[in-house]
This record gives C-alpha cells, sequence and structure tokens, in this order.
C-alpha cells in the first residue's frame, strides 16, 4: 500500500471520529402522540420523562440518566426512552390519562401497567431504581 495513501485516509478517518458524539446511549426519542403506544403495543418497555427546557429539577433528572445510562448500556438496550415536553403536552391525553401531577415527572411502562414513577426526584439512587424497575421488565 502506499504510504502517503495509508497516511492520508488514517487521518482523514480520525478527524471524522473526532466530531462524532461520544456517548454510549441514544438520545431520548421526542414525543408525538401515538408514539408510546406503538411502542408498548410492540411489547417494549417505556421509559417517559415529562420535562420542560426551563426546568432545574428536570435538567437535573437529566443528567443523572444520562450518567446511568453511559454507565450501564443494557438500558438503552430494554427500554425505548421518550421525553415528553411539558410546555407542549401538559394538557395533552398522553399526560391527563396517567394523572402526570406536573414536569419533572419519570414513568416506566410496560404492556398497560405504569411499573414505577418518580416526582421530581433527583437522587441517583432514586432514579437508578426506577431504571432498573425498567431494565428488569425488558429483560
Amino acid at each position: 500500500m502506499n504510504r502517503r495513501f495509508f497516511l492520508a485516509s488514517t487521518a482523514g478517518t480520525l478527524l471524522a471520529t473526532a466530531f462524532l458524539p461520544t456517548s454510549a446511549y441514544a438520545e431520548m426519542v421526542e414525543y408525538s402522540p401515538g408514539l408510546i403506544q406503538k411502542h408498548l403495543a410492540a411489547g417494549k418497555t417505556i421509559f417517559v420523562d415529562y420535562s420542560a427546557s426551563w426546568c432545574g429539577t428536570c435538567a437535573r433528572q437529566e443528567r443523572v440518566i444520562n450518567a446511568l445510562r453511559e454507565a450501564n448500556p443494557n438500558y438503552d438496550r430494554t427500554m425505548v426512552f421518550v421525553r415528553v415536553d411539558w410546555d407542549d403536552y401538559r394538557r395533552h391525553e398522553v399526560t391527563t390519562s396517567r394523572k402526570i401531577p406536573r414536569r419533572s415527572t419519570l414513568l416506566v411502562l410496560k404492556g398497560n401497567q405504569e411499573l414505577g414513577r418518580v416526582v421530581a426526584g433527583t437522587s441517583e439512587q432514586q432514579i437508578k431504581a426506577l431504571l432498573d424497575t425498567g431494565l428488569q421488565a425488558g429483560s
């Protein structure tokens, strides 16, 4: 192989991968009507995050969730993560049917059941317990 070609292609590959995201977890899927029902009907376990961009508690929850997901890729293998924007959907059926009291509410759903809920909790222990519930249900 031509040494120049090899060096140029290697440098190009390294440069291209430098701009790829380094996180091991997938981003949360933004909610659209029918999305959660579609995944539940397919037998999936759903982690739902009711949040708002301006909410400090939501931001703290997101940091904890992301750190836990990065530490344990099995969460992403067993659950679909969905974010419901509080500002857009607080009066929508996706919120009212589950009696969501406020933004910063986290749920785990499977089939027709709610398996767990955290309301305004930001402790790693609390959120990890909820994620573990989903992990167990999805396995």
